[in-house]
């Protein structure tokens, strides 16, 4: 099976189609899946069109969707926390993403956060897509995930943790905040660890002194690595979004 893989896609349809287009993806007629590395909302100016995409693959069964940590964002802010504005939501996003996906005035969703909250809940993006989400997915040489895979973590260093698979909600909610550069010490045998939600320049400036973190400089290529492959471009900054085509 042919994988084309993308992550943090922010709500970059534009940048996410010009992708799959120079990968090959739309014109494939070999099987092949599209599998998307999580966050797909915030930061870009195109939620719609990307719920509208989104929806339309899984109509189609296209697409393997894992979970990202923007899409828990998005389930606290129209649940646990009632859209009641944070400084968390306003810097990674979520609430101009949910503002936009809900037709809401930002003036009217300050006097009502519970209303803003009930529209999110009524959105595609709540209803069908988180749900759709998965941790992780697995094929005979690849792992897929959005930060990294659940591990013991203090400080800077990480260990293994027996059963991740099983692992429950807590500790993958975790998980989609490391950065799998630097934990990449863990990979479970005979496999690569496919990954975002750290911006690949950092892999690149930090392990292959290679360029700085942002900057004109920068490298927002896949970061590529034993044991794995890193894959979000800082789409924000470069403009461009990451696919790379696996065969497994």
């Amino acid at each position: 099976m042919r994988y084309y893989v993308a992550s943090d896609i922010h709500s970059f349809y534009t940048p996410l189609m010009t992708a799959l287009s120079s990968a090959g993806y739309f014109a494939d007629t070999e099987p092949h899946k599209l599998i998307l590395l999580g966050d797909y909302l915030d930061r870009g100016s195109e939620p719609k069109e990307m719920q509208d995409f989104l929806l339309g693959a899984l109509d189609r069964d296209e697409v393997i969707l894992v979970r990202g940590n923007h899409e828990d964002l998005f389930e606290m802010l129209a649940t646990t926390e009632n859209g009641v504005i944070s400084s968390r939501h306003l810097h990674n996003g979520t609430y101009v993403s949910a503002l936009t996906l809900t037709d809401t005035d930002r003036l009217d969703a300050v006097r009502r956060p519970w209303s803003l909250a009930a529209r999110m809940r009524r959105t595609p993006f709540f209803t069908d897509i988180i749900p759709s989400t998965v941790n992780y997915y697995e094929t005979a040489g690849h792992i897929f995930a959005h930060g990294w895979i659940p591990c013991f973590r203090s400080g800077e260093r990480f260990s293994p943790m027996d059963g991740w698979r099983s692992a429950d909600d807590g500790e993958w909610r975790k998980a989609r905040w490391y950065v799998g550069m630097d934990a990449v010490n863990y990979v479970p045998a005979g496999k690569t660890v496919l990954c975002g939600h750290r911006t690949s320049s950092y892999g690149h400036s930090k392990y292959e002194h290679r360029g700085p973190l942002h900057g004109e400089a920068a490298d927002y290529s896949p970061y590529i690595a034993p044991g794995i492959i890193s894959i979000d471009g800082c789409t924000v900054l470069s403009g461009k979004v990451n696919c790379v085509v696996i065969e497994d």
